[in-house]
């Protein structure tokens, strides 16, 4: 590597961060076969996207590739609904079950508003940690980006807000099975 591959350092810029949040789609469906779970339950896919925009600086005999900003999507943006086939299409019971199944898609949604500003401050971390790279020609640029992705992608500061968006949807949504009393389903029954 060149000697002035070094002064790359001097273009080192803070990268600024755009942080939005994934439209969601809501599927309901009658199970084929008996669930496990007593009426229902419901799958949601979290989704961590991140496009790097990058920046290039001409520099003797090269360039120097800067990130220069973050796009970034994280939240939920499917949720699956699936009802045990015993409760018939839009009766009492099946509406119970889907009206419980929604409050724990409610804790999805709520939990990504109460991490957001953990979420952005992740991804400032890990994207000013991402320091540029020399190249001696343009050509070389599919390369960097992906070094600069996963470099960007497996910082511990992103790895980490997942596990804590995901540890706390899982504790809440225990919580609402437990504190459950099925009234509303109940009262279908009599």
């Amino acid at each position: 590597m060149p000697s002035f591959a070094h002064n790359c350092i001097l273009y080192k810029i803070t990268p600024t961060i755009e942080l939005d949040k994934p439209e969601y789609k809501t599927s309901v469906f009658l199970s084929q076969e008996r669930l496990d779970m007593l009426h229902g339950h419901v799958e949601a896919n979290l989704v961590n996207n991140y496009d790097l925009i990058l920046e290039t600086f001409p520099i003797d005999g090269g360039y120097c590739v800067v990130l220069k900003r973050i796009d970034a999507l994280f939240g939920f943006d499917k949720f699956d609904i699936e009802i045990n086939k015993e409760h018939e299409l839009n009766s009492c019971s099946y509406k119970a079950v889907l009206n419980h199944e929604e409050k724990h898609i409610n804790v999805y949604l709520n939990i990504i508003e109460e991490f957001k500003s953990d979420i952005f401050n992740s991804l400032f971390t890990a994207a000013d940690s991402v320091m540029p790279i020399f190249i001696e020609n343009k050509s070389d640029i599919e390369q960097v980006f992906e070094k600069l992705n996963q470099e960007f992608s497996s910082h511990p500061d992103l790895l980490l807000i997942s596990q804590k968006v995901n540890a706390a949807q899982e504790i809440r949504n225990k919580q609402i099975d437990q504190n459950e009393n099925n009234s509303e389903l109940y009262s279908c029954y009599n």
